[in-house]
């Protein structure tokens, strides 16, 4: 049976969580509109950009978020232009990533990124050729739309009842559950446990060595 992990990226592959609220941060200040808290900021990574804009701006309309959106885009290509995008692995993921594959999983990412941008982090990070199948925000609704899970599954000739999605927001567990996938939430990324696990996670990890073993665990408790 094919199995398949499909993992999130900002906040469980790579720890981006400061690029992106200082970036939500110059595009709101670049619209003279009053900064987002860290807090705020970080609860919305793992949406799609429009969506992430509507939710940190709700009085504002439909135009202005897809003017934030694009500000943001813009921004974020400027700084790493020059430098100033930190995206490190957290510690302990290339050893996470190889005891999948060393266990016959497939692996993937599904991601509020664009095309370019997990490209470019996957790339940098030396990772990239791990995963066959990639679904950004580009081609697919915000999370936790199942649209970006479904489309794996199916380029992976998966079942979601072998496969399990590995994020640290409730948006992953709940695009996990909606596919019909096992949902393990992380612990070092930007939701808190009791979230993920109100949201459909099926275990939470503390640390990535814990991830497989909770995969395991939920592939025995469904097929015995």
């Amino acid at each position: 049976m094919t199995r398949l992990a499909l993992f999130d990226c900002d906040g469980t592959l790579v720890d981006s969580g400061a690029t992106i609220v200082g970036t939500i941060g110059e595009t709101f200040i670049e619209h003279g509109l009053t900064v987002p808290c860290a807090q705020a900021s970080r609860r919305v990574v793992g949406l799609s950009l429009h969506e992430a804009m509507a939710s940190l701006a709700p009085d504002a309309d439909a135009d202005d978020h897809a003017a934030l959106a694009t500000t943001y885009r813009a921004i974020f290509f400027r700084r790493r232009s020059e430098g100033r995008v930190e995206e490190p692995l957290y510690a302990g993921i290339v050893k996470l990533l190889e005891a999948f594959e060393a266990d016959g999983w497939l692996l993937g990412v599904a991601t509020g990124k664009s095309d370019r941008g997990l490209r470019h982090c996957l790339e940098s990070h030396g990772i990239a050729v791990r995963f066959m199948t990639l679904q950004t925000s580009d081609r697919h609704p915000s999370k936790p739309h199942p649209s970006m899970a479904l489309a794996a599954l199916a380029e992976a000739r998966a079942a979601p009842e072998t496969s399990v999605m590995i994020g640290d927001t409730a948006y992953d567990m709940a695009m996990g559950r909606a596919a019909g996938m096992g949902a393990i939430g992380v612990g070092w990324g930007y939701h808190d446990a009791d979230e993920l696990v109100a949201a459909g996670a099926h275990g939470v990890a503390e640390a990535p060595d814990d991830v497989i073993g909770i995969a395991r665990s939920w592939l025995e408790m469904r097929h015995g």
